[in-house]
């Protein structure tokens, strides 16, 4: 037998299945989608096993293993890998790694064990006890039958010892999984009409269709995601249901268990390596039928999937842009849709411009929920023009936002503020010389950090102590610009002293758990105020927030994006929409220095439609998404002007040989140097053009043997 084997490594030059002889003794245990180990040159390298033949014409090495039981890779998933590697021109084997948790990707050396619990059940019921700790362990068997190690050795490690030596027990290994979820069991809730009609529409008749669901803040998407999939188990189908952040699943993994119980699986990124290869082997064997999780879970080895919903549909986080595969989830859900023939179902209160286009144009079916599920209004915005208020105060906390704050914790409801940068202060400059520290590796000024008196690069991680003086001109003259969540939680404990603050940032977060226990910290109300990043803008309900403040609503407008607008408006509008969820009246205020600003204006009247139609023309206009598909070449590498003459060079063949794409570059990104590595962009724009991934696989191939240079290709890139 010979079998054809994808081996681990990510390089174009390998990207191919090798032909591998089976020894007799493990003929019985071949299967394609298994790992097996193999001697690749002078390696021994994991690889998954593609095809199997009856035999070659040529002299074969033998495979050395095969290290699992269970098939890792079914059909479906080894069909999709192939969608994933034609559609993003990635390797085939990373394709597949993107799929699997750590402990089952094709990597040598990396091995995660089971957990295991240990009871113990009695053998020879005519023993008698030597001592008073063997009868009162014996004791216990009359009780029941098995009892856990545990119960025992709080009686006698040395008793349990001897009962073992001498037969009179025996024990018994039952893998432990590492997930524990706690069920609450709750009752489901009475859906309004509007809800019910979603809920019918989208189950109406279990075929491949994509809905958009268009619905506001507070309008129960997630009990109609919760009805649906209840109505899916019962029809013998699994489900799927992705949110966009971490900082959600908690949440949401709690509405589930108390609704579903040991049904769900959870697969995100702050599980450890081997909570995830636990969950992942309960899915793939059936023991869990709903999976919840951020971009990764939708690969999840479900059989027979009878719905795939995607929760904040619009955020960019489903595209994975920052290493290969580049792929979205949205593809991937409706690809699976496709195979399973079901219903996907994309929720937002701010759907991405391409979506909302696809749902008026019938791609998508729409749905609406149009009214909060109280009946309540949606929270009063006003918007506070900082050109005007900032002269009166010398704090970055508005006194309209003060005596807001103050009145909110007086009527004893809470507050959350919102600003999307973290550390203490955005740059750090001589008051002297002028001179800004920088990375020394990347071309960006380091964020300042006061509670560890650190500066830091959030894009390489490099850091390094506020120094004393000026390194350039040596003057003690150094002076911090700009505002992060750390000097505004100083500002609120000047401000408000009494008042308990809860920064939520991804400097406060970075431990496992931390997520979880500061939403329910906040919850319990053991804080007044939560402030945060936007990791406490969406999916969110607390039922005592009855005022959201932004800090500085110009942070994303200014980003040179051609998104930076959409990403605003979807930003504020989910903030916004943490205030009054309950029934309690909510209010907005929103702090900036662009207050004319469309995108701004929309949110103050909670206008999605009105933004979508004025940011639409300005799409048509300049001819950007959803009436131009994009595709963007990263050029990377240690030598800046050979990039720059290769990059010349990349936009003549695509000139050359594309004949409907406008091609705009090659440009310096936004951050030309990130880690000593120098960074060119092309954009291209096209509405049809056949002969694109032919010209960019070939640019790839031409580039894959030259160390000196790197080529990505990201199709709808989320960002520049």
């Amino acid at each position: 037998m010979v079998v054809g084997v994808l081996v681990q490594l990510s390089s174009q030059n390998v990207d191919r299945v090798f032909d591998y002889l089976v020894p007799e003794h493990l003929i019985p245990s071949i299967k394609v989608g298994v790992r097996v180990l193999v001697p690749f040159g002078k390696q021994n390298l994991e690889g998954f096993i593609l095809e199997i033949k009856t035999n070659s014409d040529r002299e074969l090495k033998e495979i050395y293993s095969i290290l699992d039981k269970d098939v890792i890779l079914n059909d479906e998933l080894l069909l999709l890998g192939k969608e994933i590697q034609n559609t993003t021109l990635s390797t085939l084997i990373s394709a597949y790694q993107v799929m699997l948790p750590k402990a089952l990707k094709a990597k040598a050396g990396v091995t995660i064990s089971k957990k295991y619990q240990t009871f113990y059940e009695i053998k020879d019921k005519e023993y008698i006890p030597s001592s008073l700790a063997q009868r009162k362990i014996l004791e216990l068997f009359s009780e029941t039958k098995i009892i856990s190690r545990k119960v025992l050795l709080e009686i006698s490690s040395s008793a349990l010892s001897t009962l073992l030596e001498k037969g009179v027990l025996s024990e018994i290994k039952e893998e432990d999984y590492r997930m524990k979820y706690d069920i609450k069991r709750d009752t489901k809730k009475v859906l309004t009409k509007a809800q019910q009609n979603v809920v019918d529409s989208v189950l109406n008749d279990q075929r491949h269709v994509p809905f958009l669901l268009f619905g506001v803040t507070g309008s129960g998407k997630t009990e109609v995601y919760m009805q649906i999939i209840e109505k899916v188990l019962k029809k013998g189908k699994t489900a799927i249901i992705l949110v966009p952040e971490i900082s959600l699943t908690p949440q949401m993994i709690e509405h589930f268990s108390n609704r579903f119980g040991n049904q769900i699986a959870a697969l995100h990124s702050a599980l450890s390596e081997g909570e995830k290869y636990d969950e992942w082997r309960r899915i793939a064997r059936g023991e869990a039928n709903i999976v919840i999780g951020a971009r990764s879970a939708i690969f999840a080895p479900l059989k027979n999937i009878g719905i795939i919903i995607m929760d904040e549909e619009h955020s960019d986080s489903y595209k994975q842009g920052d290493k290969n595969p580049r792929y979205h989830a949205r593809d991937i859900a409706i690809w699976r849709g496709k195979y399973h023939s079901c219903p996907v179902l994309l929720g937002s209160a701010t759907p991405s411009l391409e979506s909302m286009a696809r749902a008026r144009k019938g791609v998508y079916e729409l749905v609406t929920l149009q009214e909060r599920v109280n009946g309540k209004m949606l929270p009063e915005v006003e918007i506070i023009d900082m050109n005007q208020e900032s002269k009166r105060s010398s704090y970055h906390i508005t006194n309209t936002l003060l005596k807001n704050l103050n009145d909110c914790i007086k009527r004893g409801d809470q507050a959350i503020l919102f600003l999307n940068r973290r550390g203490f202060s955005t740059f750090v400059t001589c008051k002297n010389c002028s001179e800004v520290i920088k990375c020394p590796n990347c071309d960006i000024t380091l964020t300042y950090h006061k509670s560890n008196k650190m500066l830091r690069c959030h894009y390489c991680g490099y850091a390094t102590p506020l120094p004393k003086e000026c390194p350039k001109c040596h003057e003690n003259s150094l002076s911090d610009l700009g505002v992060g969540t750390e000097k505004i939680e100083e500002e609120l404990h000047i401000l408000l002293p009494s008042v308990k603050v809860l920064r939520m940032d991804v400097d406060t977060t970075s431990k496992k758990g931390a997520h979880k226990k500061m939403i329910d910290a906040f919850r319990n109300h053991e804080y007044d105020i939560l402030l945060g990043t936007q990791i406490v803008a969406k999916g969110l309900d607390f039922s005592d927030v009855t005022l959201v403040g932004v800090i500085n609503a110009d942070t994303s407008l200014n980003i040179p994006d051609f998104r930076s607008s959409e990403n605003t408006y979807s930003l504020l509008s989910q903030v916004a929409g943490r205030s009054g969820r309950s029934s309690k009246t909510g209010k907005v205020l929103i702090q900036t220095f662009n207050p004319d600003h469309y995108a701004i204006s929309f949110v103050k009247h909670h206008d999605y439609l009105g933004f979508y139609n004025e940011e639409m023309k300005i799409r048509k206009r300049l001819g950007y998404p959803p009436f131009y598909f994009l595709c963007y070449l990263k050029i990377s590498g240690k030598e800046a002007d050979y990039l720059f003459q290769e990059s010349l060079k990349i936009k003549r063949s695509l000139e050359r040989n594309l004949q409907y794409t406008t091609i705009l570059g090659p440009t310096t990104l936004a951050v030309f140097k990130v880690n000593n590595i120098y960074r060119y962009g092309i954009i291209l724009k096209y509405k049809k053009e056949d002969m694109l991934y032919d010209i960019l696989l070939k640019i790839q191939n031409h580039y894959k043997n030259n160390h000196k240079i790197k080529v990505d290709i990201d199709f709808n890139p989320s960002h520049f």
